[in-house]
């Protein structure tokens, strides 16, 4: 296993610019309110930690396969308008 510094460094800027302003940034902002900061901070980060580290594997797994590449690309963009349109004709 060998790390690239590069893609480190990229993967973090790209996680951490999308993660601003979240609903699970939200939500840690709203718990931590009304409990134990630090305990939020551990609890919120190794639910992320738990999460990356599942789409890093399955997209690890899933790119073994040539023949489903254009599919992910396809599926995760589909997925990606549908949550769009569902935010936008969200009614609060």
């Amino acid at each position: 296993m060998n790390f690239d510094l590069k893609v480190i460094m990229g993967t973090f800027a790209l996680v951490f610019v999308a993660e601003l302003g979240d609903k699970t940034q939200l939500a840690t902002l709203c718990r931590a309110g009304s409990c134990s900061p630090l305990s939020v901070f551990i609890g919120s980060a190794a639910a992320l930690v738990l999460t990356s580290l599942l789409a890093a594997v399955v997209g690890g797994l899933l790119q073994q396969h040539e023949s489903l590449k254009p599919w992910i690309t396809r599926v995760a963009a589909a997925a990606f308008i549908v949550m769009g349109v569902a935010m936008l004709v969200q009614r609060n």
